[in-house]
């Protein structure tokens, strides 16, 4: 709190380049590059509210609460009967008499209430307007003046909206992402950094999770979620493997591929491709099964590089675990390891 320009320049001064660490960074933490200023309201209530998109309704659904100002989860786990919900007819739009329901379940009444119908009618507008999946604004508060604020808000929006929310998707901030997923979505490539050793590189969603399940099976950590999809091209495959390469933290990488409309000799050309670029610094096992899996072991089996092939994905799994436990025992003892025996 500061009551003087003065002492908010001092205090931002204090703030910008610091590492922030919350639970929203996670453990790593983020740099603060701005400060947000606000002015401070004195409130006499706090409630909750909320627009989302929900599958069950098909369309959005409007979330209120008279307690506001914590975490909704508590709530609802607490005193459900505190949760209020009204889903929307995306045909109809949004109906006063549902906007009047949910004000006066959040408590408010008199001209706090007229208040509160028009700035929930104003958000769904936007929520419908700006191709929005969350408008979540916590607290919706009064003041002890009646005044009815939005006084905190979340807003994610789709990402198959990006050609025609081109301003809004401008003030997106890169340096407050992940570079690898930053990096990753430049290719259209489906990408999450994770905590482990073992790099993965999946087709398929489904099969993309059962890869990281049976790591951990046999022990092992995954380093990422990364599906390539089925339409990848040698390039996309390419820059997939270049970004599991330059991992840090990935000890071995582990490509799982089932041909179906993805086929097996794409992968395998576009991981050869990018070893030739980029070098091969990390051990890689390989299982492929599916269109052109022969094709596939002829470009891995002629390329000039030792690439680990195995035909199960439970021995794939296994040597990829193992592997990667070698790596870290040797860089733990800073000496180098190679792979040229089979395992």
């Amino acid at each position: 709190m500061v009551t003087h320009p003065g002492e908010a320049r001092n205090y931002a001064e204090k703030m910008l380049g610091q590492h922030l660490v919350t639970k929203q960074t996670g453990p790593e933490g983020k740099r603060v590059n701005k400060v947000f200023l606000m002015e401070r309201l004195y409130l006499r209530r706090e409630t909750y509210f909320s627009i989302l998109m929900d599958r069950a309704h098909n369309g959005p659904v409007l979330v209120a609460s008279p307690a506001g100002g914590m975490s909704i989860e508590d709530v609802a786990a607490e005193t459900p009967e505190l949760i209020f919900t009204e889903p929307v007819d995306v045909v109809e739009g949004l109906q006063d008499e549902a906007v009047d329901r949910l004000a006066h379940n959040m408590g408010f009444s008199g001209d706090a209430k007229v208040q509160a119908k028009d700035i929930i009618h104003k958000l769904y507008k936007m929520f419908i307007e700006t191709d929005a999946t969350l408008v979540e604004i916590n607290p919706f508060a009064e003041t002890a003046k009646g005044d009815v604020f939005v006084c905190d808000a979340k807003l994610n929006f789709d990402d198959n909206a990006e050609f025609r929310q081109a301003k809004i998707f401008g003030h997106r901030d890169k340096s407050q992402e992940d570079p690898r997923e930053t990096e990753a979505a430049e290719y259209d490539l489906n990408y999450i950094g994770l905590d482990g050793t073992i790099g993965c590189l999946v087709n398929g969603a489904g099969l993309a999770m059962a890869t990281m399940d049976i790591i951990k099976l046999h022990g092992g950590e995954p380093a990422n979620f990364l599906d390539v999809g089925g339409g990848a091209t040698k390039e996309q495959v390419s820059k997939a493997f270049e970004i599991l390469n330059s991992d840090t933290q990935v000890r071995a990488i582990l490509v799982n591929i089932f041909g179906g409309i993805m086929r097996c000799d794409v992968i395998a050309s576009g991981i050869v491709h990018a070893a030739s670029h980029i070098g091969l610094s990390k051990p890689v096992v390989i299982r492929l099964q599916g269109t052109n899996v022969e094709e596939a072991k002829q470009i891995i089996e002629t390329s000039p590089y030792r690439l680990l092939v195995a035909d199960d994905l439970d021995e794939a799994a296994g040597k990829a675990v193992r592997i990667a436990d070698i790596v870290k025992q040797a860089e733990d003892i800073k000496i180098g390891v190679s792979f040229e025996m089979p395992l």
